[in-house]
């Protein structure tokens, strides 16, 4: 455990003191120690063994047969299952050329439908959808358990297009061609076997590839790391190598930009997951970009490309401030002496989101306070970057959909905790806006009331929530709420309208609230890189705070307080429940990593250690191990009753570290119930009727817990 031993002249007796402590937290560490060098429970990690799934199956039937039989899981099921089934969805489309195409799932296709319409039916609101592949029909003829990844089509006319299909789920995929006229796959056309594959167009005969190519060929994360050019009619074995990443990389690829302005190839590397290096591929030239390892790359216009900074930069007698966007001509990247310039740069309440290009202007997508504004930037003859902002109110969260190099025109989608998601057309020379499309309001906003606080975390950091509430709701301590967060990654949680946190949860008494906790990218880079590593304790007590805050505002209190969490957010709930049970009724803990120790030893886990440390660093896992919540379970402590979910078929986050938190609190007497789908991926489920149960029992469980 982390000493904090200061450099003072110690009296015997404190040197006595100091003897005590240290004597207790070696006993801890050597506790630790023992956990993992006998792991009882690392059968569990074999995800589909016999021993392990007849365990899952049991877990199973006991969630199930508590959370189903109460009376608040057939109504709720039934409102989910309607809210999923609705045909009055938001038809997102991406657009190719003259055409737009939807992913579709309703009732009657729970897998999908992937469909082609013409861009100005969409835009009229008349769209003549035509199927082009039905991914149940496609598992009834090939006896397979697909489920759609995408599809990449070449530039420009789209004819000719690959597919990516997942068994159960899985981020492994098979890629396959398929011909969009004809709407089959492609006969002896490109194919591969199913992989982490990373996969893109050359030309209409040319691929780059990169893939499971055998021994030595994939990183340590289970990524490709070597990019060779595969041609039509030729074995794969015979593709020619372009791109080799080390194998302690993340990945590593090649791949080519499409461009009304000229094709650009690229060559990249992740060095770790969050630096990298990328390369101008120009002839048979690799000429690394000049930028620094933790900058990215945001886009091309008018031959420029733009860069995004994620820490401050001096370079050649100019200091750029971390989170500008700046771009540098495609000549002087070449001549490795690049020219930057500053786009854009951020404030401290107001920080680059996201940043896209269209035929005659550049698009920024703010935040500001962790609300959305766009705004248009045009350039003047002399270079001079002119800002004009969308009309949109800022109050909640704004995404462009559809922009093309080809085009001003481009969709808009926004919504907010109270206003259903709605899609404009936006004409972006004259900024006019018209309304698409707009979900149902499946809850009644006008009995609601949304405000934004700021709680202050353990160093004295003001951290912002927001909470969603019944406006007549009373501040005795008695409400129902529910507490969501995420925390890593540089990934914002921001106003979003949720039609069943609505229906199911706040028409029902229930209090929500959203954590934007350090760790995200709520107010960019520096929220974000002041959680990693051996500062991650700080997204936790940003957590901490918000509930001490909602309990101290008589929101709510610990009896009538739940929290909930998936993935890097599962991890945050496991915290929650070692660090912190006191504050909490009921966690819902979702395909969750646990343990910290051998996390970079399963599945992806490895791509994280820039996130969390590296375990096997004996410096780093003197930290790491503070936050493994499988090994900082006291069987002497009292835990609320927690529900574990996660997903057999989920390669991303291995189901072991949720399998063995629950059969380690299950050895010490807690109690705790678990469910795990057998298929879905990451995402945990992978129709609408999964989706539905498992979301029932969640909200069950919160509800016999809280209410």
């Amino acid at each position: 455990m982390k000493k904090l031993i200061g450099l003072l002249s110690l009296s015997l007796l404190s040197a006595c003191t100091l003897h005590d402590q240290n004597v207790n937290a070696d006993a801890e560490d050597n506790k630790i120690t023992q956990q993992i060098e006998k792991d009882s429970f690392a059968w569990l990690e074999d995800v589909e063994g016999e021993n392990a799934m007849t365990w899952v199956n049991n877990q199973n039937r006991l969630s199930e047969n508590e959370l189903t039989q109460s009376a608040f899981f057939e109504p709720i099921k039934n409102e989910l299952l309607d809210i999923y089934n609705s045909k009055e969805k938001i038809r997102y489309v991406r657009i190719l050329g003259d055409k737009v195409y939807n992913f579709w799932r309703d009732e009657d296709h729970p897998r999908g439908l992937y469909r082609e319409a013409l861009l100005v039916d969409y835009v009229a609101n008349k769209p003549k959808w035509e199927t082009v592949l039905d991914i149940g029909k496609l598992n009834q003829e090939e006896n397979e358990n697909w489920v759609y990844k995408g599809m990449s089509c070449l530039f420009p006319d789209y004819e000719k297009c690959l597919v990516n299909l997942s068994r159960g789920g899985a981020d492994a995929k098979v890629t396959r061609e398929f011909h969009m006229p004809t709407r089959t796959f492609v006969q002896d056309g490109f194919y591969l076997p199913e992989a982490k594959s990373q996969v893109s167009w050359k030309d209409e005969n040319t691929l780059y590839v990169g893939t499971d190519f055998g021994e030595g060929s994939m990183t340590d994360s289970g990524y490709p790391r070597l990019s060779k050019l595969w041609q039509r009619g030729t074995d794969l074995t015979d593709a020619a190598p372009v791109f080799e990443g080390k194998k302690e990389s993340v990945s590593a690829g090649a791949y080519r930009y499409f461009s009304i302005h000229g094709n650009f190839d690229f060559a990249y590397e992740s060095t770790s997951f969050y630096t990298n290096k990328w390369y101008i591929i120009d002839d048979d030239k690799q000429i690394e970009i000049v930028k620094p390892d933790d900058a990215s790359l945001s886009g091309i216009y008018k031959n420029q490309v733009f860069i995004t900074l994620k820490s401050d930069w001096d370079y050649q007698g100019k200091a750029f401030k971390q989170g500008s966007v700046i771009s540098a001509s495609k000549d002087s990247l070449l001549q490795q002496k690049p020219n930057y310039k500053v786009f854009v740069e951020p404030s401290d309440e107001k920080v680059v989101e996201d940043i896209s290009f269209s035929k005659s202007y550049i698009w920024v997508n703010w935040m500001n306070d962790v609300n959305s504004e766009v705004e248009r930037f045009t350039m003047d003859d002399d270079g001079n970057w002119s800002a004009t902002k969308l009309p949109f109110d800022g109050k909640g969260s704004l995404s462009l959909i559809g922009m093309q190099e080809s085009s001003d025109a481009f969709f808009v989608n926004y919504s907010s905790f109270l206003q259903p998601s709605t899609l404009y057309y936006m004409d972006g020379a004259e900024l006019n806006k018209t309304e698409l499309q707009k979900l149902p309001d499946w809850f009644d906003a006008d009995k609601f009331k949304v405000e934004q606080h700021f709680a202050t975390s353990k160093d004295g950091t003001k951290v912002p929530y927001f909470l969603v509430m019944a406006k007549d709701a009373k501040l005795d301590g008695k409400n129902p709420t529910l507490l969501y967060g995420y925390g890593g990654f540089e990934i914002s949680l921001q106003p979003y309208y949720s039609a069943t946190v609505g229906k199911v949860w706040l028409e029902r008494g229930g209090v929500y609230a959203l954590a934007n906790i350090r760790g995200g990218g709520e107010y960019g880079p520096r929220w974000h890189q002041a959680a990693l590593k051996q500062n991650r304790n700080k997204s936790y007590e940003d957590f901490e705070a918000i509930a001490q805050d909602l309990i101290a505002k008589k929101v709510t209190s610990p009896r009538h307080l739940g929290a909930q969490g998936g993935s890097n957010g599962g991890l945050l709930m496991g915290n929650m429940i070692t660090r912190s049970p006191e504050l909490f009724n009921a966690i819902v803990c979702q395909v969750p990593l646990l343990d910290m120790k051998r996390y970079n030893k399963l599945l992806a886990g490895a791509s994280w250690m820039a996130e969390y440390g590296n375990p096997d660093i004996n410096a780093e896992w003197e930290f790491i191990k503070t936050f493994s919540p499988y090994h900082n379970l006291d069987a002497d402590k009292s835990y609320p009753k927690v529900f574990f979910t996660t997903s057999t078929r989920d390669d991303r986050v291995h189901p072991g570290h949720a399998r063995k938190m629950v059969a380690k609190m299950l050895s010490m007497n807690k109690n705790v119930l678990y469910y795990e789908n057998i298929e879905g991926g990451h995402a945990g489920a992978a129709d609408n009727v999964q989706r539905a149960h498992l979301s029932a029992m969640a909200y069950t469980y919160l509800f016999e817990q809280l209410k």
